[in-house]
């Protein structure tokens, strides 16, 4: 943790699933000081008096910040005197996004660039912000304003870097096992409600990884930036039908319903597109995507051609290692959520 010693993180959005995560990670540290910036102060509330029993030595380290991405003047009052920043503030619920495109809009591109603005302003030293595998290919309104985001994300990088500060770089991950909101926390409380699970397409395939992954990846990022650079890490998929079958062998079979795929969602997710994959570099665990350096003189490019546009496939949860149920128990077992569930059922 040397790299933090003594210094001021920020977390947007971080009362949620990512930012607990965060703490658990960095709070008996020798970090200097946490700032959790949100809109909630009822989560922040909460978070505050889990911190104070669970933590009593170091949860002076965390200082609560009540304001919104959307509003420029509260991210920029929470900003002086912060070294590195984790942004995870955003709108993630795919169906809600599509019926309400433009909240999408609001926090997830314009409140992106407010913050970096405000990290630049205020001379924040790195900045890694969190995508989504629905931003690549994407076809719902959540994974296009991530989109957008990237790009505000790859243009304030260029411009932080011309000036020789702040490093500004983006990580993009799948779904996260047992996150706010995720389907895994669903299929247990429907399993101890005796109602059968609820599954849209059991031949739809997604990416698997846990917060203690996206935490690591997160950090990954933050050590081997340059900016404008995209980091990927390597995950394991399945099924939904597998993931189901797996989430009852754990905790009951009450049968399952097959209810259709909801607005905006795809059969496969991508995290890397073909186009990037060209420019790609393999880390071991993780891809770096580097930034597209071309600037506006097209003609430097098209004159002199460009034989290849595109890598053979793109990297997505179809193509990559696909796990079997016993693989996904496995998979399942390495959240904390999962384990207390399974603790509570055999305490009860």
């Amino acid at each position: 943790m040397s790299e933090f010693n003594g210094a001021t993180l920020m977390i947007t959005g971080g009362t949620g699933s990512f930012g607990n995560t965060v703490l658990k990670h960095f709070i008996t540290t020798d970090i200097g000081q946490i700032r959790i910036f949100s809109r909630d102060e009822k989560k922040q509330d909460d978070m505050r008096h889990e911190l104070q029993a669970k933590y009593p030595e170091h949860a002076g380290k965390v200082k609560f910040y009540v304001g919104d991405v959307r509003d420029p003047q509260s991210i920029a009052d929470a900003m002086p005197g912060v070294d590195y920043i984790f942004h995870a503030a955003a709108l993630k619920q795919v169906p809600s996004c599509e019926f309400f495109p433009m909240q999408a809009v609001k926090t997830n591109i314009e409140g992106t660039d407010n913050m970096l603005h405000a990290a630049v302003n205020a001379g924040v030293k790195r900045v890694v912000c969190l995508s989504t595998d629905k931003a690549a290919y994407p076809i719902n309104a959540m994974g296009i304003s991530k989109a957008m985001m990237e790009h505000v994300i790859y243009a304030n990088a260029r411009v932080a870097a011309e000036r020789g500060g702040t490093v500004i770089c983006c990580t993009r991950y799948g779904n996260v096992m047992c996150s706010r909101g995720s389907v895994i926390p669903l299929f247990i409380d429907q399993i101890r409600a005796g109602n059968p699970i609820t599954i849209t397409d059991p031949n739809m395939t997604r990416f698997l990884m846990n917060l203690d992954e996206a935490v690591e990846l997160v950090r990954f990022a933050f050590n081997h930036a340059d900016p404008g650079d995209l980091f990927i890490q390597k995950a394991d998929a399945c099924t939904i039908g597998d993931l189901a079958k797996a989430v009852q062998q754990l905790f009951g079979d009450t049968g399952t319903n097959i209810i259709g795929t909801r607005h905006g969602e795809k059969l496969y997710e991508t995290l890397m597109t073909r186009e990037e994959r060209l420019r790609s570099e393999d880390m071991g665990g993780y891809f770096r995507v580097r930034a597209d350096n071309r600037d506006l003189n097209y003609d430097q490019y098209f004159v002199k051609g460009q034989v290849r546009t595109m890598a053979d496939e793109a990297y997505t949860s179809h193509n990559t290692v696909r796990l079997d149920v016993e693989g996904t128990v496995k998979k399942l077992l390495t959240t904390d959520y999962v384990r207390e569930e399974l603790d509570g059922i055999r305490h009860y």
